[in-house]
């Protein structure tokens, strides 16, 4: 089999043509133009190359048909079947599977980002050998993604992983007057724990303009201000994990993200959630994304694997 995946990103648009055993056969990317029709013929252009370049290094695959699998940001909606909820906004109410598959003559599955990671992560990533794995990203925004025995979760109205836009659970009396999501909602886990998140926190308890990179490291200097919002951060994430432990109980939370590089978080977070597990005991592992920024292109095209292993 050959496996080809795009990593539809805000940025960047990657492909990355698989072979069965999960090797990389051949890899691309270009920057994302920024507008509908420009990006795909972007991303047409790269899974040609890379299924043509993938065909010349192994020529035992000249006669296969590359399935092709795309991560993106947002998900298409069951009741339109166009796009949603993505923060490149130009995809919105467009039939992007539908338009690549007319160009490519040939299926395309489609996932969220996040759901993309999630399945890389659990068939040959972090989680391999887990069952039950809930992938975080934490960057910019929020987002996660479930996968069960190598099926990925999507649920009857492709919402399932959404866990950025619950409230934040447990809120102290300061964390009532919460701040405003982009989705037009209050108090969104996202509006706490992502980066833009941590970093609005630090600014409004101190009065310091910072980035989230910079906290960290006030943090690991000794500032008693970074310690605290770390602190408080955790105890966030920790709350927001609690309610997946509480309805999912994962055996695997895999990290992906700007924050999954912070190693202090694998150490404090099981401290933050335990008080809120209902149950006398708990255990999961916390690992940071094996594949790094290539679990999205990965997962892509596992898309067409899932279940098959």
């Amino acid at each position: 089999m050959l496996y080809v995946g795009v990593d539809f990103g805000g940025t960047k648009i990657e492909a990355a043509a698989l072979s069965a055993e999960g090797a990389f056969l051949a890899r691309h990317r270009e920057a994302n133009p920024g507008n509908y029709a420009a990006a795909l013929k972007v991303v047409c252009n790269l899974i040609a190359r890379v299924e043509s370049e993938a065909k010349q290094a192994d020529p035992s695959l000249a006669n296969r048909i590359a399935t092709i699998g795309v991560g993106a940001p947002g998900s298409v909606s069951p009741k339109t079947g166009v796009m949603r909820n993505a923060n490149s906004v130009w995809l919105n109410g467009k039939t992007f599977r539908e338009d690549l598959e007319s160009a490519l003559r040939r299926p395309v599955k489609l996932a969220n980002d996040a759901n993309c990671l999630a399945l890389s992560e659990a068939i040959d990533g972090a989680a391999k050998g887990h069952t039950n794995v809930f992938a975080i990203i934490v960057g910019t925004g929020c987002g996660g993604g479930i996968v069960i025995n190598h099926h990925l979760i999507e649920g009857a109205n492709g919402l399932a992983g959404e866990w950025g836009h619950i409230p934040l659970p447990w809120p102290s009396a300061e964390e009532l007057s919460a701040p405003q999501c982009w989705c037009g909602l209050r108090g969104c886990l996202e509006t706490w724990v992502s980066g833009t998140g941590f970093a609005r926190d630090f600014q409004a308890v101190t009065g310091r303009a910072q980035k989230g990179e910079e906290i960290i490291a006030a943090m690991r200097a000794g500032d008693p201000e970074a310690e605290a919002a770390f602190d408080r951060l955790m105890d966030r994430l920790g709350r927001g994990m609690a309610i997946i432990v509480n309805t999912l109980d994962p055996d695997a939370f895999v990290f992906g993200g700007g924050l999954s590089n912070v190693k202090e978080i694998y150490e404090r977070l099981p401290g933050k959630i335990r008080p809120y597990v209902f149950s006398d005991t708990w255990r999961a592992d916390l690992f940071p994304a094996k594949w790094g920024d290539s679990s999205g292109v990965r997962g892509a095209a596992y898309l067409w694997k899932q279940g098959g292993l």
